[in-house]
């Protein structure tokens, strides 16, 4: 018995189509899927693409799919399932979805890696000051004696906090514990001290492990609750020469607080998201030499786009198996992450 071969449709960008559907991506969907025409769409208003929903059982959505609202739901009376290539569902999925009862997965557990690594990179680089130092040797050159000008680049007694035991914050908090190289300290007023010790760390409050900070490392999720959760109280509270990271989201951090305090000289900064994003150009953050700035790279980028591919792949396959979701997404879980 040939396995069944659910009517799906592909909704994203178009260079996001480009991106993460190559030639072997389509012969895999191809295997799973029936497609009809189009194949793909970026939004749903032509009379193509409603026809084709009338028949769609399945969406598989990236970056660039527009809301799936009632509108689009009541074109669609045979979808049954959303699997999304990328991180977060929250730009596109309504309550509408989980109202109707689809399946709704994301790749994200995918993408948390780039951003693990990302983060354990700019972790070892704060301990040593190595993208400030880099600043710093512009002007300096030839007088090495600017290496003390950052605090001590060196330690066994280094304490890393995680904001966050998110699936990012979960991760790193393990590549952190392989490498053996400090303190891993959590903040995260869900999980349970239980969980976070078993992983390795201790779990604290906010207010207890920003002093003993070398470095405090975000990731939370972007929710009313968080915003400015990193502000001018925060950040002073942080020992001198300590660095903050963050590759979750701007909002997490009060950005005038954070220009305010960085211009003090004593506070170091590794950013790849920031609010707004991006920065103005009038920002005091570009021109200070204790601030790096990166423009969101830490999450999948390029051939990496291609791994969450694959993971949604796998989910098509297994919802046409009959199988349970590797990964979904609730409504109470989404409103939770990020």
């Amino acid at each position: 018995m040939s396995p069944r071969r659910p009517q799906t449709l592909l909704v994203m960008s178009p260079d996001v189509l480009r991106l993460q559907f190559g030639q072997t991506e389509m012969t895999r969907l191809r295997a799973s899927a029936s497609l009809g025409d189009p194949v793909a769409a970026h939004d749903f208003g032509s009379d193509r693409v409603r026809e084709r929903l009338a028949e769609v059982e399945v969406l598989i959505t990236s970056w660039g799919c527009p809301p799936i609202d009632e509108d689009v739901l009541s074109a669609a009376p045979r979808l049954k399932a959303a699997l999304h290539a990328a991180g977060s569902v929250r730009p596109h999925i309504r309550d509408a979805v989980f109202d109707r009862g689809l399946l709704v997965t994301t790749a994200a557990h995918v993408n948390a890696e780039p951003v693990a690594q990302y983060t354990l990179a700019a972790v070892l680089w704060a301990f040593k000051k190595a993208p400030f130092l880099a600043m710093d040797a512009r002007v300096h050159r030839q007088d090495w004696t600017y290496r003390e000008h950052r605090g001590e680049l060196s330690g066994k007694d280094r304490t890393i906090v995680i904001v966050g035991f998110s699936r990012v914050g979960r991760r790193v908090v393990d590549l952190l514990r392989r490498l053996d190289i400090g303190r891993i300290l959590v903040v995260d007023p869900v999980v349970g001290p239980a969980e976070i010790h078993a992983a390795g760390a201790e779990h604290v409050t906010l207010a207890k492990a920003l002093p003993q900070a070398d470095v405090l490392s975000l990731h939370a999720p972007a929710l009313p609750e968080t915003r400015h959760l990193i502000g001018e109280a925060e950040l002073a509270a942080m020992p001198p020469w300590a660095t903050l990271i963050n590759t979750a989201r701007g909002s997490l951090v009060d950005t005038e607080a954070l220009q305010r305090v960085c211009a003090r000289g004593t506070l170091h900064a590794i950013l790849d998201v920031t609010d707004p994003e991006p920065l103005p150009a009038s920002s005091p953050l570009y021109e200070l030499s204790n601030v790096t700035l990166t423009p969101h790279i830490a999450g999948s980028l390029g051939s990496e786009t291609r791994a969450m591919t694959a993971a949604t792949l796998e989910e098509l396959e297994r919802y046409a198996a009959g199988l349970s979701p590797l990964a979904p997404v609730t409504r109470h879980g989404l409103a939770m992450q990020a």
